[in-house]
């Protein structure tokens, strides 16, 4: 099942299931893919919606840390558990180990010799990894390989 038929079908279910928080957070991401949509007058595939999922979750975080920072709880708790709500959609995570796999066979795919070929790696990686790891750990174990 298409990922965008999947999400429809979990907001069918949020709200069958009266839980409005669950159906806000579904809401959000529907309109964000939506919007897009419109935008560039496209079909987003599973990796465009993947790539808004990760921007979303990203913001949610940034978020949290915000309102963790000015002593707002509550509405932290809720960005948290939007978080919940959006990491249910990414495909499984890779482990530490695999991330890790990938860079150096990035890397020696590439010829990268220094921090200069960064962008080289990154681009060679991000279609590979996107949806199963988040790409800051990505960029900072590039970053440590090339020695930087």
């Amino acid at each position: 099942m298409p990922l965008k038929a999947q999400i429809t079908e979990d907001m069918k279910a949020a709200m069958r299931a009266r839980d409005a928080a669950r159906l806000s957070a579904i809401r959000l991401l529907l309109a964000a893919i939506k919007q897009r949509e419109v935008d560039e007058r496209i079909e987003l595939s599973d990796a465009d919606i993947l790539g808004i999922i990760e921007k979303m979750l990203k913001q949610r975080r940034d978020s949290v840390t915000q309102f963790e920072a000015g002593g707002r709880q509550d509405l932290a708790d809720v960005e948290k558990f939007e978080i919940g709500v959006l990491t249910g959609y990414l495909p499984q995570q890779l482990s530490e180990g695999e991330i890790a796999g990938e860079v150096a066979a990035a890397v020696a795919a590439a010829g990268a010799k220094g921090v200069q070929d960064m962008g080289k790696v990154m681009v060679a990686l991000k279609p590979r990894l996107a949806g199963r790891a988040d790409m800051a750990r990505v960029s900072a174990l590039v970053k440590a390989k090339l020695g930087a």
